[in-house]
């Protein structure tokens, strides 16, 4: 089953195979084969070479829950059909599952685009990976993106995409969490009975929240949501021992720094909101980017409720480099958010990542 996740298979090229021969076989196109085999001569295939073959359907699915093994696949296959795009493991989670980053572009702005910080918000997974899907189609078809060139886009800007920066907490959520830790989650649960669960599970497997967990305000975090009851691990608002003790949210700082970017957005669920300051301000350009970003998106440029205005990694990267950074809140409605709602999301969000990648000239 591994071709139907990652979207590609790999050929031997046999006696008398040519690329038509090959793609009519497969289901695809001659263009996604060039994609796939940049250095491949079309006119001197040789027998036992080994090509990628994308199948004839785009890698990213919007029609499932997602897992930390799909998200892998995903990332595996969109590196195997571009193979200009870098494949990145950044990290591990408490459990040990890996967190990926997909790196895209060659341009001197760099921008770092994440999701799934929250568990039960791990419908942002997939919007975060087909922009970078989409993007990276459009490039080898030389077509457009949000009426922009994906050449274009491609020349300005190098974007990271870090789709999954909890994967044990969607693998909770979304039932790909085997025995016994599934359980072990339970037993936090049962302090918090007033949140459903595993549907209102938004920490890592330790019972921290991963976006209370950056060095920014954590003090002021820690103070609100102890006053809150969340004074030990919970299914969500803990914000754990000291700040970056997580290993996902470390994981996260040290790529992030690694990269020292332009601009970061950290997609959440739900709202149509855009939160763009900490603390009462923002680096210069932030609200010009910022109101263009909620036109292009239908969604509010707003401040963060000062309950969740501390120790976001929005708020890091505001305070630490002094940069415009953005969280989103995309849809609306209760937490974890329908499969049928990611038309919606798709485009009001489609304009936004562009906008956002591009920045303000």
């Amino acid at each position: 089953m591994t071709p139907w996740f990652t979207g590609f298979v790999r050929h031997t090229v046999a006696p008398g195979d040519t690329l038509w021969r090959i793609a009519w076989h497969y289901g695809t196109t001659l263009s996604a084969l060039d994609a796939a085999n940049p250095d491949t001569d079309p006119f001197d295939l040789r027998p036992g070479q080994r090509l990628t073959v994308p199948l004839g359907f785009p890698v990213t699915p919007a029609d499932i829950p997602w897992c930390s093994a799909l998200a892998e696949y995903c990332v595996r296959g969109l590196a195997a059909r571009y193979p200009w795009l870098i494949e990145e493991r950044i990290g591990e989670s408490a459990l040990g599952r890996p967190v990926y980053a997909l790196t895209a572009g060659d341009g001197p702005r760099r921008c770092v685009f994440t999701a799934a910080h929250h568990a039960n918000e791990w419908i942002t997974a997939p919007l975060v990976m087909k922009y970078a899907e989409t993007l990276a189609a459009a490039l080898a078809a030389g077509e457009q993106v949000y009426g922009v060139p994906a050449e274009e886009i491609n020349f300005r800007t190098r974007i990271s995409f870090v789709p999954m920066v909890n994967p044990d907490g969607v693998d909770l959520v979304t039932g790909a969490l085997g025995e016994p830790y599934r359980s072990r989650a339970g037993d936090i649960a049962r302090g918090w009975p007033s949140i459903p669960f595993p549907e209102g599970w938004k920490a890592n497997l330790q019972g921290v929240d991963l976006n209370l967990q950056y060095p920014a305000g954590w003090e002021a975090a820690r103070a609100i949501k102890t006053a809150q009851g969340f004074d030990r691990p919970a299914p969500r608002d803990y914000v754990g021992p000291a700040p970056l003790s997580a290993p996902e949210s470390s994981a996260l700082a040290k790529f992030t720094e690694a990269l020292d970017p332009d601009l970061v957005l950290a997609y959440h669920t739900q709202g149509e909101a855009i939160y763009w300051q900490f603390m009462g301000s923002a680096p210069p350009g932030s609200r010009e980017l910022g109101l263009r970003l909620a036109a292009a998106s239908g969604y509010a440029l707003t401040e963060a409720p000062y309950d969740s205005g501390f120790a976001g990694y929005k708020d890091w990267f505001l305070q630490d480099f002094g940069r415009p950074g953005f969280t989103v809140e995309a849809g609306s409605g209760e937490n974890p958010l329908p499969l049928s709602d990611f038309d919606s999301l798709w485009e009001a969000n489609l304009g936004l990542m562009t906008l956002a990648a591009l920045g303000v000239e």
